[in-house]
């Protein structure tokens, strides 16, 4: 089937019929019907001839096409066995393609990307299953994945909760790791017409740009994320009470109370109104307090 109708929703219902296909709840699937966000995903994801790229959930196959034809190769990433027939009928003609059926989650991404592009950076397009959106794109992140750009289809306040900054409401640990990574940018919103079935929730496009070194430095990395984590995981309390009462932490009243003076926020401070480069800042100094107490310096 060729690209300029895959897209469009009485085809999808056709090829969808033909094979029988049942859409399963427990894997979030939301087929895309309109050709306009499809090129909007495409432009954003700035995709090239010399280009690799990780296409996570495919489906039946209607972005995976705009893709081929963009990149020099596609992988594919597919959970559900019964899109597999399907992606082999409308992807036939397309040489640069390889589906994998797996589970993205358990795969190791790394070691694919060494092998189908030589360790060299690719890049991610993916309409997400909403329920496993920041495992997937934190995992790529956390794992150090060679990855120039990550171009999702997301819940639209997932969206709007990576690319926020101190002071929203939808600020919190989500916006501080993404921006840690990645310059975060939205490209389109999309209402739920633009899928089969329609989702109950509006969605948003955003591209994530991967830093070659993270924005702010810090001398523990796992522990400013941990830092970050307590400060928000009861959002009514101020953050020095976060920080006191995690059980994931292990520093004195006296010296969380100290390094959120070093701030110059005010012991009231919530976790909310820090920065990235407070968090980073605040770590460096616990670090060196817990080493001058036991001595490491």
């Amino acid at each position: 089937m060729s690209r300029s109708t895959l897209g469009n929703p009485q085809n999808t219902i056709e090829i969808l019929q033909k094979y029988r296909f049942c859409f399963q709840k427990k894997f979030g699937q939301n087929f895309l019907i309109d050709n306009r966000v499809l090129d909007k995903i495409i432009r954003a994801a700035d995709i090239r001839k010399d280009d690799m790229v990780l296409e996570i959930g495919p489906g039946i196959g209607t972005m995976t096409q705009h893709l081929a034809e963009a990149a020099g190769k596609v992988v594919a990433i597919e959970i559900d066995k019964n899109l597999i027939p399907i992606l082999e009928e409308t992807l036939d003609g397309y040489k640069n393609v390889r589906i994998l059926n797996e589970d993205v989650l358990k795969t190791d991404i790394k070691k694919l990307v060494d092998e189908e592009n030589e360790g060299k950076p690719v890049k991610v397009v993916a309409n997400l299953p909403y329920y496993i959106t920041t495992p997937i794109i934190m995992g790529l992140f956390e794992d150090k994945v060679p990855v120039i750009s990550i171009t999702v289809m997301v819940q639209k306040e997932v969206a709007d909760r990576m690319q926020t900054g101190p002071g929203n409401k939808d600020y919190g640990a989500l916006s501080l790791a993404v921006q840690y990574y990645a310059k975060p940018y939205i490209v389109a919103h999309v209402p739920p017409n633009c899928f089969m079935p329609r989702p109950k929730v509006g969605s948003a496009v955003i591209r994530l740009a991967r830093y070659e070194e993270p924005p702010v430095k810090v001398s523990d990395e796992k522990l400013m994320f941990a830092i970050i984590r307590a400060s928000f995981n009861q959002r009514r309390k101020t953050l020095a009470n976060g920080l006191n009462n995690s059980d994931k932490l292990n520093f004195s009243k006296e010296a969380v109370r100290k390094a959120i003076e070093c701030l110059g926020k005010g012991a009231d401070v919530r976790g909310e109104a820090l920065a990235l480069s407070d968090f980073a800042r605040l770590t460096d100094f616990l670090v060196q307090e817990d080493q001058s107490r036991t001595g490491n310096i």
